[in-house]
């Protein structure tokens, strides 16, 4: 079978070719950590939190504002006069490395007549200066220039600073929080940096930040990176090379996580599955990761090598053609993707070769958003920083790879979808979990008590 073939297809005419049966009433989320019961019923979730602008409209008011949001990378703002714009739905951040050094944010508007200071990203600045009527302020957000003071009476610079908002960082990637009030950044993020510290989060530099307005609500892009039980379905190529059953989930509050194996093929396949097929999974799937685009016989393992180890060599082999050593990594580290959720919107992908950022975030209407992917490239420790280039591509143009354009192409089709007058609820398992996490997160902000949720688990 040739690789167009495969494209085509998916690693399923792969199986089917070579006669292997799939098990489709294997045990869906038989490892889940955190709820992980068959008691109960179904999660029920109302429609109208994807679809109604009403709904919108009190996200905006009440949990937008308040919540740690992934603005850009450290290296966006690595120097002195470096400058980055965040927009999130009405909302623009302003964030700015000091002449000092220190990294502030700012609400982007000028406070006298409500311009924006700053659009887009770049570098050099010197001062913060509004171009509709010239009033300046200091990389500090203090103001020290007002053209034709006397006409404003008794005005005083310091009466008027930029109004502040709290900005901190975790690796090389910064957060900004509209809320001056709101819990330290390493509170919100609970478990996740400490869980992810082995692999050495620093070590990444941003390359890229790619724009796509997507048709469906920021909802429905955050939660097709917020559970695997769409693999099965929409990505059938990807279960021959990953185990998407034995992928155990947590649950910390803000946050959450779910880890996969890759390089093994999925317990759906009751017989199991033959290492060239899940070779050549792998290859269709994220085979550029070992240098191979082709799919191609499988070579030969050395005595006491696994699949895995042979997988784990080529990524190594290629990243150290790149300057990076990943020799102290197992095989198992390698191939293990974890996943971690930030409420709201962002889903932090890494493995020891990659890391991709994802945020959804609102648009005009509740049914369009933007998703906004960080790609960082590994590097040795202390590397220089590099100039991401950012840019905003069409839905029908955006190239994420294989299985993140099934992703992006699945997500208006589901809005459509809301929309159908009989489609009342979301009906969730308990392997959706961290779906569930974030509309109970949703309720707390918003202040709906009781719960709108109904159903769901009964823990034993």
């Amino acid at each position: 079978m040739t690789a167009t073939e495969i494209g085509k297809n998916g690693a399923a005419a792969v199986l089917a070719a070579t006669g292997v049966a799939v098990n489709e009433d294997a045990p869906v989320g038989s490892a889940i950590t955190t709820v992980g019961s068959s008691k109960g019923s179904p999660t029920m979730v109302p429609v109208s939190r994807y679809t109604s602008p009403e709904f919108a409209q009190l996200e905006l008011q009440r949990m937008w504002p308040r919540v740690w949001q992934i603005a850009c990378s450290v290296d966006h703002v690595a120097e002195p006069g470096d400058y980055y714009e965040y927009r999130c739905g009405p909302y623009s951040v302003l964030v700015v490395r000091g002449d000092d050094g220190a990294l502030r944010a700012f609400q982007n508007v000028c406070r006298h007549r409500g311009n924006l200071i700053c659009e887009g990203a770049g570098n050099g600045l010197t001062e913060l200066r509004c171009g509709y009527h010239n009033w300046t302020w200091d990389l500090k957000g203090r103001l020290r220039e007002v053209p034709s003071r006397k006409g404003f009476g008794a005005l005083r610079n310091d009466d008027f600073p930029l109004l502040e908002a709290k900005v901190d960082t975790w690796g090389r990637v910064v957060f900004v929080n509209l809320d001056l009030g709101a819990m330290p950044l390493a509170d919100y993020l609970e478990e996740v940096p400490h869980d992810i510290e082995w692999i050495g989060f620093d070590n990444y530099r941003c390359e890229t930040v790619v724009t796509v307005p997507v048709e469906a609500n920021w909802k429905v892009v955050a939660d097709g990176f917020s559970e695997t039980y769409h693999v099965q379905g929409l990505h059938r190529e990807m279960i021959a090379s990953m185990d998407d059953i034995d992928a155990p989930q947590q649950v910390w509050g803000h946050t959450s996580k779910s880890s996969q194996p890759y390089g093994v093929a999925s317990p759906r396949f009751r017989n199991g599955l033959d290492d060239q097929t899940i070779w050549e999974s792998f290859i269709v799937t994220q085979g550029g990761r070992m240098g191979v685009e082709e799919v191609c016989p499988m070579p030969d393992l050395a005595p006491g090598q696994t699949l895995q180890d042979l997988i784990a060599g080529g990524i190594k082999r290629v990243q150290a053609e790149r300057g990076v050593d990943l020799s102290r990594f197992t095989s198992e580290e390698m191939l293990r993707l974890h996943q971690y959720n930030l409420f709201p919107n962002s889903t932090v992908l890494v493995t020891p070769d990659l890391l991709s950022i994802i945020c959804a975030r609102p648009g005009r209407t509740p049914d369009e958003c933007d998703m906004v992917m960080l790609s960082y490239k590994p590097c040795a420790p202390g590397a220089p920083r590099t100039r991401p280039f950012d840019v905003t591509v069409p839905a029908g143009q955006a190239d994420f790879g294989y299985v993140l354009n099934a992703d992006v192409s699945v997500a208006p089709r589901v809005q459509r979808g809301l929309h159908q007058p009989g489609m009342t609820h979301l009906a969730l398992s308990s392997e959706e979990c961290r779906v569930i996490n974030t509309q109970r997160n949703l309720e707390r902000y918003l202040g709906i008590e009781p719960s709108e949720l109904t159903g769901g688990p009964v823990r034993d």
